[in-house]
């Protein structure tokens, strides 16, 4: 008889995974669901030696397929794509209160990707870069620690192809900045002041100060996924950002509150107008700490989870 209970004990492991390689917490709470309930409906588990193994290969496959088909979407998609926050409580306490917000606990199926300081949501873009194979292998060994024998099996490559692609993997991340941006991930409370101060130098039109707090080639992404206005493509420079925020906030758009919030890993706001989440906003930072990176999602359907664990949360 089929122990559920050891099964869905590995729903966190295998929700990290999918979410890491898709960029998108939908997608991933249905790879994970499918998976567990083929597993279950399968007739000859007594033959499978390792069931965590199995349960990954499962996950990895799928995602895969899944990782092909997307490709050709995104040829339609309008404007930058930038993965799905997920949101987890930003610690309440005195990081909450130092925005004059609160944050609840419960009712967040967010709760179930594993949060870890090698991936965070700066990382998550980068992974972009990567194919679907060369993600995968990266996330298998760089995250869950597989060997390069578990990891042959999962995707089907020889041992020593499964060296070289996580070897191009990791050269593909370095080249990227990957590794230059967000020395601050571990220091929450020093980098939700730094989000206060951001944001109220954009409200109170304050350009040099705004300029100050931003990296000279500091650079924001937006993704409004054709549903939401917003600039098509990135804004480079920190005169431009400072621009873009202070004639956003004189128009009323920048939200009316806000809140901080765990993004994948990563400090992040959400933004809340007329009582709602207009925008989750990411920040990274470079190597001076100055705010080097501006991710904002504003896209409606990647900001449907955000908006029901806000509701949890209030």
């Amino acid at each position: 008889m089929l122990d559920m209970s050891t099964v869905e004990s590995y729903r966190p492991l295998l929700m990290t995974l999918a979410y890491r390689m898709l960029g998108s917490l939908s997608e991933a709470e249905d790879i994970v669901q499918d998976a567990l309930v083929d597993y279950a409906m399968t007739a000859d588990r007594a033959s499978i030696k390792h069931e965590k193994a199995y349960l990954v290969r499962m996950v990895t496959n799928r995602c895969l397929k899944l990782k092909q088909s997307a490709r050709k979407r995104r040829e339609f998609y309008v404007g930058q794509w930038l993965p799905e926050p997920a949101i987890a409580d930003g610690g309440g306490g005195s990081a909450a209160a130092a925005l004059g917000s609160e944050t609840g606990k419960n009712g967040n199926p967010a709760n179930y990707i594993e949060r870890q300081e090698n991936i965070t949501y700066v990382m998550l873009v980068m992974l972009e870069r990567l194919t679907a194979v060369e993600r995968a292998v990266f996330l298998l060994r760089e995250t869950l620690d597989f060997d390069y024998g578990e990891i042959m099996d999962i995707v089907q490559k020889s041992e020593a192809n499964c060296r070289k692609i996580f070897s191009r993997a990791k050269q593909k991340l370095q080249g990227g900045g990957a590794e230059a941006i967000d020395p601050m991930r571990r220091n929450e409370e020093q980098a939700w002041a730094f989000a206060k101060a951001f944001m109220q130098a954009a409200e109170t039109g304050n350009s040099s100060a705004l300029v100050d707090m931003l990296a000279h080639d500091a650079v924001i992404v937006t993704d409004g996924g054709g549903k939401a206005r917003t600039a098509t493509n990135p804004i480079e420079g920190s005169e431009r950002i400072a621009a873009f925020f202070i004639g956003n906030a004189r128009k009323g758009t920048m939200g009316d509150s806000f809140m901080p919030v765990d993004a994948s890993g990563q400090p992040g706001l959400i933004v809340i107008q007329n009582g709602q989440p207009a925008m989750v906003m990411v920040f990274g930072w470079d190597v001076k700490r100055r705010i080097s990176r501006i991710f904002i999602i504003l896209n409606p359907d990647k900001l449907a989870g955000v908006t029901n664990q806000f509701a949890a949360w209030s």
